[in-house]
Parts: structure tokens; sequence; C-alpha cells
């Protein structure tokens, strides 16, 4: 069991992810950062702080709902990285950087949703059922 968010490979990517989000986005012209850069680095950062959120919550049920805003905030990510690129605002060679992570991000998070809750399931029908 893992006791520290820190320690979560999905978590590590998340923060990655908003670090290089981050950084290109600060580069840019003023219209593209008030307009897809604000939102993109929001939905970037969103991915981690809801792995947290989610961590930190007492029940399973509800670090699987926060996973699950998680998993969205990556899906948004990934739109406004679309638009970026569409609208010429980020480069080529700045989304290579960024590909990896986002190949690696769903399966893992994925199967981490799978897993939560597995244990406490059990515990919780052996209750129910006294």
């Amino acid at each position: 069991m893992v006791s520290n968010i820190k320690d979560f490979e999905i978590y590590r990517l998340s923060l990655e992810l908003s670090d290089i989000v981050y950084s290109i986005v600060s580069q840019w012209d003023h219209l593209g950062k008030r307009t897809v850069g604000e939102q993109l680095i929001r939905s970037a950062d969103s991915i981690g702080a809801n792995l947290a959120e989610g961590f930190g919550r007492f029940h399973y049920k509800e670090n699987r709902l926060f996973c699950f805003y998680a998993r969205g905030s990556l899906e948004e990510t990934k739109h406004w990285l679309r638009l970026a690129h569409k609208r010429q605002l980020i480069e080529k060679n700045q989304l290579l950087l960024i590909e990896p992570i986002l190949e690696k991000l769903p399966p893992k998070l994925n199967a981490y949703i799978k897993s939560i809750g597995k244990n406490s399931q059990k515990s919780d029908d052996l209750a129910s059922s006294e």
C-alpha cells in the first residue's frame, strides 16, 4: 500500500505534464496565454490536483470519483493541446515532449481506478453480511 501520493507514478507523470505545459505556455503571446493557455494550464494542473484530493479522501468511492475527474481533466488537456496545435501556438517538438506522457497516463490511470477499493469492497461486503 502506498502511503504518500508522491510515490504514485501517475501523480509524478501528471506533475511532469503540468510543468512542461506551464513552461510552453509561458512563452506564448498575450492572446494565446489568455485564451488557450490559461485553460490548458488549468486542465493539466487539475489532473494531479484531483489525484491528490482523491488520495486524501477517507472512503475509496470518493477516491475513485476524484480519479474520474482527473481522467476528465486529462481529456480536456488533450483538447486544449489539439487546439493549440491547430492555432499554431505549440510547436511539433514541444508536442513530442508531451506525447509520451499522454500515452502513459490513460492506461495507468484506468488501472489505478480499477484497483481502488478492491480490498475495501471485500471488507465492506463482509461487514454488511454480518
